[in-house]
């Protein structure tokens, strides 16, 4: 029996190029073997397997990707960047990107979601979208709609609004307003790691959940709990 090859090796020689472009080719998705794509250049194949190259295949660099995610509650964001696969990708993606494995390698996300929360979650490649995500994370109106229970103290919206401390400073003013019985919204700039929760505790409430529905000018809209979209060209935070 002959001994299996990496898949690399065997690209480079039927293409009859180095191996470092058979990786480009496998690692951008265009080589298929016995007609499966196949994205590991160390993969092992047999002589007698069939090794196709796409007739789009391009050596043209992967571009890094932006990922838009909406997180279900109870999930920390090492764990929902495990949804980030082929199965769970929303059928209404519209960026026209071809999924690869590679869209994955050092994906991170741009801030911590507490975990209780669910909500829009967004992992980049992109130092562009890294850098006004974190580095200017401050300056980046976020939307969330909590579910609260409770009674309101007298004044509690217009404290919820402006007027509250925490940690001994004075809160950044926040856009609340009630959306029906239950449910209130906020929007603002600089919003803290557990704030919210705080936040409805000081005016008499208890935060039932939590959901970020929009970060900057970039709102979750219509995609279903667990599933992702690609950051498509033109849009923008």
């Amino acid at each position: 029996m002959v001994d299996s090859i990496r898949l690399s090796k065997r690209v480079a020689e039927a293409l009859a190029c180095s191996r470092s472009v058979a990786e480009q080719y496998i690692e951008g998705g265009w080589v298929s073997v016995d007609g499966k794509v196949i994205e590991e250049p160390g993969h092992r194949v047999d002589p007698q397997q069939a090794i196709v190259l796409s007739p789009d295949a391009t050596l043209l660099a992967v571009d890094p990707v932006t990922i838009l995610l909406h997180k279900p509650a109870g999930m920390d964001a090492a764990a929902a960047l495990q949804c980030i696969t082929p199965e769970n990708l929303y059928a209404e993606d519209r960026s026209g990107i071809r999924f690869l494995k590679k869209h994955t390698v050092d994906l991170k996300p741009t801030d911590s979601l507490e975990s209780l929360a669910s909500g829009l979650l967004v992992f980049t490649q992109d130092w562009h979208v890294a850098r006004k995500l974190v580095d200017d994370v401050a300056g980046i109106e976020q939307e969330y709609i909590a579910e609260v229970s409770g009674t309101l103290i007298a004044d509690g919206l217009a404290l919820l609004n402006h007027g509250l401390s925490m940690n001994r400073k004075p809160l950044a003013p926040v856009k609340v307003s009630w959306q029906n019985e239950t449910r209130l919204r906020f929007a603002g700039k600089g919003i803290q790691r557990g704030q919210i929760p705080y936040m409805c505790e000081q005016v008499g409430l208890t935060l039932v959940g939590l959901k970020r529905i929009r970060m900057a000018r970039m709102p979750m809209a219509a995609l279903p709990v667990g599933q992702w979209r690609y950051l498509k060209g033109y849009e923008r935070f």
